[in-house]
Order: structure tokens, then C-alpha cells, then sequence
């Protein structure tokens, strides 16, 4: 039975979203998108439209886990407490739906897809089109979505492989 993942790449202006099934080793594209917020609008009604559109995210696809990338400290105070009040919505939205979620710092997400932590954003995206054979992405936050998905799909067959040794 494949596990439906849902990976989110966290922004307060547009915040990423995509679903793959991973069933062992294999891996398939379901949907990505991106959530996008008015940036005149005051901020709780901001928090408020991306909270509502990753339910409805949610309640359609009915994913089994999730993946969030960490926040990363920028040079603009302002824009990583906008990010992480952003997250903190994400977050607080998966758990209300009773979805575990797995948080993974973005050299990790570069790591588990490219192999180096160190790669450049066109060569995550490649690897997603590669891993993710047809699929057509919404958009570079929605490809980083899958990125995030496809390291939140390995981590947990990694999980299971370790569980399966120690018995």
C-alpha cells in the first residue's frame, strides 16, 4: 500500500505545496500547487487564507505525513518572523488533521535528492522532473514542496529498514 506524502516548502506570500505516494522504493507525482496570500492584506488575514487553503490541500488528498522545510535565518529579521509565523500555520494545520510531520533543514532536502547538500536550486528541481518521471510542477515553490516530499518519503523507508533489522 503506497504512503501519500504531502511536502510543504513554507512562505507567507507563497508557500508550496506537493503530494507524491511512495510504496517502497518507488515514488509518484499526485498533485503540487502553491498558496499564495495578498501581501496588502494585514497579516492575520494572510495566516488565515494560508491555513484555509492547506485544509482544503489537506482534505483533498489525505496524506499520511508530511514534510516541512526549517526555517532559515535570513538578513532580514522581518522576513524570517514572516516565514516562521507562516510555518508555525503550516505546522499547526497538519497536527489539527492528525498528520505527523517530519522538518527537514534545506541542505538536507539539497542531500537527500541531489546528493550534496550543496547543489544549486536548478539542480533539485531537475532531480524532482527525474524522480518524479511527467510531472509538470506549478512552480519553483511547488518543486521544492516535492524536494521536500521525496526526503520526508526516504526518511521514512530509511525508518522502517532500521525497524525491520533490529527484530
Amino acid at each position: 500500500m503506497a504512503a501519500i506524502i504531502l511536502g510543504l516548502d513554507p512562505g507567507l506570500g507563497t508557500t508550496g505545496w506537493g503530494v507524491i505516494a511512495a510504496e517502497g522504493n518507488r515514488l509518484s507525482h499526485i498533485a503540487n500547487g502553491q498558496i499564495r496570500t495578498d501581501a496588502k492584506a494585514p497579516l492575520a488575514e494572510r495566516l488565515v487564507t494560508l491555513h484555509d487553503a492547506l485544509r482544503d490541500v489537506i482534505l483533498e488528498h489525505r496524506p499520511d505525513g508530511a514534510g516541512v522545510e526549517e526555517v532559515f535565518v535570513n538578513a532580514n529579521p522581518q522576513s524570517t518572523l514572516k516565514l516562521g509565523q507562516a510555518r508555525g500555520v503550516i505546522l499547526l494545520t497538519a497536527a489539527m488533521a492528525g498528520i505527523e510531520v517530519g522538518e527537514y533543514a534545506a541542505r538536507l532536502v539539497k542531500k537527500a535528492v541531489v546528493g550534496t547538500g550543496s547543489a544549486e536550486k536548478q539542480q533539485v528541481h531537475a532531480m524532482v522532473q527525474r524522480l518524479l518521471p511527467g510531472v509538470k510542477i506549478a512552480g519553483a515553490d511547488s518543486a521544492d514542496a516535492l524536494a521536500v516530499a521525496i526526503t520526508h518519503a526516504h526518511h521514512l523507508a530509511s525508518k522502517r529498514a532500521l525497524g525491520k533489522t533490529k527484530a
